[in-house]
């Protein structure tokens, strides 16, 4: 009896070759394919290949079926796997480097949020096969409508809780005022944290545009300064450059030894390495974030636990929460927050006010027991 191959190339749910759209044979070139579409989003990427990775390793190890030769049913039992992946020794393990003998697809089980987002990432790749010809249908679409874990659970904070709210911010940006500048190693530190968190908030930028972005981004346009981007989907726009982000990148230029705005051949990168002789990537940008906000954590650990905590939690792309939310906190327009956030719907950005729910709770004190 001959073995169907677990490559996927004769999967059960597979489409004739003839009908496919992308160069792909098997599963794991098809993965491939679709991870290409996220090239201009490194993080994305990342996150989306370990997911798929994930279900292939458990297609194959457990289910004995390429990804391509899934059923309903097989995505119910990966459902439950996520919540508690069996055998635990090996499926999960500490956090290890990708290449080590130590390394787990898992560190334990998924949590509800987590598991969420694993079955809508999945369902993603799945469509997308469907799209490029190279599976007949979605299995996991047949079962999603009726799935909790893809929606939103009570009582779980959506994605624009992701922010820091103004006393936090006030609390980290003295934490950076007071970051040390006695020694010339302190004083390329600080010089380059102060003008990437400028960066961060004043322009809501995504964590790969702020590596990927050149000096010549920044440019005058009838009289005004601008950054011009290049975002998801190669999609270009510009951004306004207020003063005050202007006086940051005309200082933190000056640092580098540079005249004080970018000429039109300045293809130089915008945030430097140490020594201002090279870009950095957008891992090492997350990075410098990390670090900093848990520095900023621990400074205010003992003064104002609840601060602490959600420092703890911020990320590089907690800041461009940051900026959105307080763009409408400050009476910023929202068509021109929109803008800025190069949201393509309006819907997206209006998540984002918290206005009058700030004035709904201060009204509501008034009523007294």
């Amino acid at each position: 009896m001959s073995l169907v191959p677990l490559d996927g190339s004769r999967g059960s749910n597979r489409l004739p070759q003839t009908y496919c759209q992308i160069q792909a044979n098997n599963d794991w070139k098809a993965i491939q394919c679709w991870l290409g579409e996220f090239d201009d989003s490194p993080n994305t990427r990342r996150k989306y290949c370990s997911e798929a990775e994930r279900l292939l390793l458990w297609a194959i190890k457990q289910q004995r079926k390429p990804i391509s030769g899934l059923l309903r049913e097989d995505f119910q039992d990966y459902q439950l796997f996520l919540s508690n992946p069996m055998p635990a020794d090996y499926w999960c393990g500490p956090r290890a480097p990708r290449h080590s003998p130590a390394w787990k697809p898992f560190q334990g089980p998924l949590s509800e949020a987590s598991q969420r987002t694993s079955l809508i990432v999945i369902n993603a790749l799945m469509s997308y096969l469907v799209d490029a010809g190279y599976i007949r249908g979605n299995p996991l679409s047949l079962i999603r409508r009726r799935n909790k874990k893809l929606r939103p659970q009570a009582g779980e904070a959506p994605v624009q809780e992701r922010f820091l709210d103004q006393e936090t911010w006030d609390h980290l940006k003295a934490y950076i005022a007071a970051l040390p500048q006695d020694t010339l190693r302190e004083k390329e530190d600080y010089e380059r944290i102060r003008f990437l968190f400028h960066f961060l908030y004043l322009l809501a930028p995504r964590v790969s545009e702020v590596a990927s972005h050149a000096m010549n981004s920044f440019r005058e346009y009838r009289g005004r300064w601008w950054w011009f981007v290049e975002g998801k989907g190669q999609k270009h726009a510009k951004v306004p450059v207020s003063d005050e982000m202007l006086d940051a990148l005309m200082r933190y230029r000056h640092f580098l030894g540079l005249e004080d705005l970018p000429p039109e051949n300045d293809t130089s990168p915008v945030l430097r390495s140490i020594k201002g002789t090279k870009g950095v990537s957008d891992n090492m940008v997350y990075r410098l974030v990390k670090k900093t906000v848990q520095g900023a954590a621990d400074s205010v650990e003992q003064e104002v636990p609840v601060c602490a905590r959600k420092l703890r939690k911020a990320s590089t792309h907690w800041f461009r929460h940051t900026s959105v939310t307080h763009g409408d906190d400050s009476g910023i327009g929202l068509k021109y927050i929109q803008a800025s956030a190069r949201h393509d719907k309006i819907e997206t950005t209006s998540i984002y006010q918290h206005a009058d729910d700030h004035r709904w709770h201060d009204e509501w004190q008034r009523l007294k027991y």
